[in-house]
């Protein structure tokens, strides 16, 4: 079931959301609990057989947090909470290597080796990738004595929960046990559902109205026959078909789960703060896919010695992290490469910083630092994105030499016309110069900000009559576009 089908707006989402609230009126615990067996029910709509799948790694995970827990406030030995802490991420890794790493890896060995062994293809459980992180989370933090509720009914509603279930955000144990204690959320509120209810409509109108119409664009090139020659003009606005089309379908993605989310009263993380405004790798790091950004720097970069180890042994983690990041995505040498770019955008970031090279250029260029500084970070971005859409790596290399324009600049004959290009133009205007759904909702926080300041805009919302007809007419604008129900893009991840 997808956000974006009448079965989830007409049907799943208003008997939960009814379900919730009257299960309410006769008791908390048992209002989370029909929220989690109704998230349970709705990853069970794509494939029943993995239900069991879930709930086993659920109960896995809590009762080794039990047991570390246990053992952390009974004084046994540092070493033994380890010990309990390793093997709860063991488990958790054996799980995501055996679903999404053992064909790949069984396929580089056979490639290494001649061989042509017969690999039975491994069906990758929806979402398994996301739920495993924050259960990963879950028990670093419970081992450091940051997770403190062990309430079984809200930790499986913690990892079940609906709107994050298939593709994030990532989630923190101390980030959501206590919204789920609080007795506000049990109440129906007219503010949560209007706020919810219009940013669940923001992310609709990007992934049906924005994403969903570039595909086309996107496909003609990447999904040409091998050993194609493209043209300059014809690879760029694929790459940047595909730019687009990602930030829109993942960021809509996000915004529908936080807006779902917010019509329980339950706030989730937000987990993109326009990073293609950007002025660095860096900065767009900390704006793009904030929380597995997050769970790479807390839970991998700082474990590996972080930059407390000196500029080379900083330089090395970042490539680790990144690397790992890249394949956490796929399991494909692409993956790989598209995270060791963007390791070495970093170490190249990290290093021009150290040499002050930022403060030279904004006092040389003045005003059109900010912007030049930008349109470089995002065709550094681009460039890597060849790699985390292109099919293997001689395709992606297909497309980088169009992209030089050795294949030539136009074409006559060519398989993305101009109009294609010049439709992006408005896309672009919307990334670059119109506030993000959380600064466009600021006035009423409608997310977890984590420290984040959100910038004020001229654009508000405001809970009027001509606000609520305008997100009225861009929910009309979605709903006649459901007939083409297409899946997320991060559904593979």
């Amino acid at each position: 079931m997808l956000f974006n089908s009448y079965e989830f707006i007409g049907v799943y989402l208003p008997i939960v959301v009814a379900l919730f609230f009257i299960m309410a009126r006769l008791n908390h615990r048992l209002a989370a609990a029909s929220l989690a067996v109704a998230s349970v029910a709705f990853y069970g709509y794509w494939d029943v057989r993995y239900v069991p799948l879930l709930l086993g790694s659920v109960a896995f995970n809590y009762l080794f947090g039990v047991a570390i827990s246990r053992n952390a406030r009974n004084g046994a030995s540092p070493a033994t909470v380890r010990a309990w802490l390793a093997c709860g991420i063991a488990g958790d890794l054996v799980l995501l290597g055996y679903f999404k790493y053992f064909n790949f890896l069984l396929g580089s060995a056979a490639a290494i080796a001649g061989a042509d062994w017969n690999i039975v293809p491994i069906v990758l459980p929806l979402g398994i990738s996301f739920f495993t992180f924050t259960q990963i989370a879950f028990l670093v933090d419970t081992s450091q004595g940051k997770a403190q509720e062990y309430n079984f009914v809200h930790y499986t509603l913690f990892v079940t929960y609906f709107p994050h279930l298939i593709a994030g955000p990532i989630l923190h144990h101390k980030e959501m046990m206590p919204q789920f204690a609080k007795p506000e959320i049990y109440r129906i509120s007219l503010e949560n559902l209007a706020i919810g209810g219009t940013i669940f409509i923001i992310g609709l109108f990007k992934k049906l109205d924005l994403a969903d119409g570039l595909a086309h664009v996107v496909a003609r090139v990447f999904e040409a026959p091998a050993g194609t020659r493209f043209v300059a003009m014809e690879a760029w606005a694929a790459v940047l078909g595909y730019a687009l089309q990602l930030y829109f379908d993942f960021s809509g993605y996000s915004d529908m789960a936080v807006g779902l989310s917010r019509l329980f009263g339950i706030k989730l993380p937000i987990n993109f703060n326009s990073p293609y405004k950007a002025a660095n790798i860096i900065e767009f790091w900390r704006c793009w896919h904030m929380t597995l950004s997050r769970f790479l720097r807390d839970y991998l970069y700082i474990p590996l010695g972080g930059n407390r180890h000196g500029s080379g042994r900083r330089y090395l983690n970042l490539m680790i992290t990144m690397a790992l990041g890249g394949l956490w995505h796929g399991a494909g040498w692409t993956y790989v490469i598209w995270g060791s770019l963007h390791g070495l955008y970093l170490v190249a970031n990290h290093g021009w910083q150290h040499l002050g090279g930022g403060r030279i250029l904004s006092r040389l260029l003045g005003r059109l630092w900010r912007p030049t500084a930008c349109l470089l970070t995002f065709g550094c971005v681009c460039v890597a994105w060849v790699f985390f859409r292109a099919p293997d790596v001689e395709h992606a290399l297909d497309i980088l030499r169009g992209m030089t324009g050795i294949n030539g600049v136009l074409s006559s004959a060519m398989h993305i016309g101009k109009r294609d290009t010049v439709e992006m133009l408005p896309l672009l205007a919307i990334v670059w110069l119109l506030p993000n759904a959380y600064e466009f909702m600021a006035r009423v926080e409608p997310a977890l900000t984590a420290g984040l300041q959100l910038r004020p805009r001229r654009l508000q919302w405001r809970p009027t009559v001509p606000m609520a007809l305008a997100i009225g007419v861009m929910g009309f604008l979605c709903i006649t576009l459901l007939r083409r129900v297409t899946p997320f893009l991060y559904f593979q991840f």
